[in-house]
């Protein structure tokens, strides 16, 4: 993963909603901010939120090598490997799909996500690289990024596509995926080599 150092200027009278989101320019990732943590309107809640749930995930599955990728507990198909496809899935079918009306990366095209829901990332991703699933789960994360970055310089959390769900709903689905699947990747990490923690340490990289 590569490792950024944009700043997040917040001294700015007046941004507009694109520059008050963090982390949603176009190519740059967020900054921690700790005023917007604290004191955020609610489209700054809203991302940041998002963000630190997708960097907590991040944590959890980086540098776990493929027999930690294929860990299952139990009964459950759950993996590891099988979330960071399921995840960078929900990424595109949320904000690309739904929102936009765009294509899906090429890895979720022709595929019967209908009928396939409960199954596929967690047969799939048996097969597949590591650093494959790694990467595959943050290009997604970075069209998302784009996709709003270029929504909201024009609208808010009040848009929604002609008969679809607004913007708003979109991203608390999203935050509501990740809380549920980052519970689930803090039980596998634990049990694949002891780690433990409610959050990344301050060095570890934005995605």
């Amino acid at each position: 993963m590569r490792s950024y150092a944009a700043c997040m200027d917040t001294n700015t009278a007046r941004p507009s909603a694109l520059t008050r989101a963090p982390g949603f320019t176009p190519g740059r990732p967020p900054e921690w901010d700790i005023d917007i943590f604290m004191r955020g309107d609610e489209l700054q809640t809203a991302l940041l939120t998002l963000e630190r749930n997708r960097r907590t995930f991040a944590w959890k599955c980086w540098g776990v090598d493929s027999d930690g990728l294929q860990l299952r507990l139990g009964r459950s198909a759950i993996t590891l490997g099988g979330l960071l496809k399921h995840l960078a899935l929900c990424e595109e079918m949320k904000f690309q799909s739904d929102l936009a009306g765009m294509e899906l990366l090429l890895e979720f095209r022709d595929v019967g996500h209908d009928s396939t829901w409960e199954t596929w990332a967690w047969e799939s991703a048996k097969d597949d690289d590591p650093d494959a699933l790694r990467d595959l789960w943050v290009r997604a994360v970075h069209r998302s990024r784009d996709t709003l970055a270029g929504l909201l310089a024009q609208s808010g959390l009040d848009y929604a596509p002609e008969g679809g769900m607004s913007l708003r709903r979109l991203i608390s689905d999203l935050i509501e995926e990740y809380a549920r699947h980052t519970g689930h990747a803090d039980l596998l990490r634990e049990a694949f080599d002891g780690s433990t923690g409610e959050g990344p340490p301050h060095e570890f990289p934005v995605p």
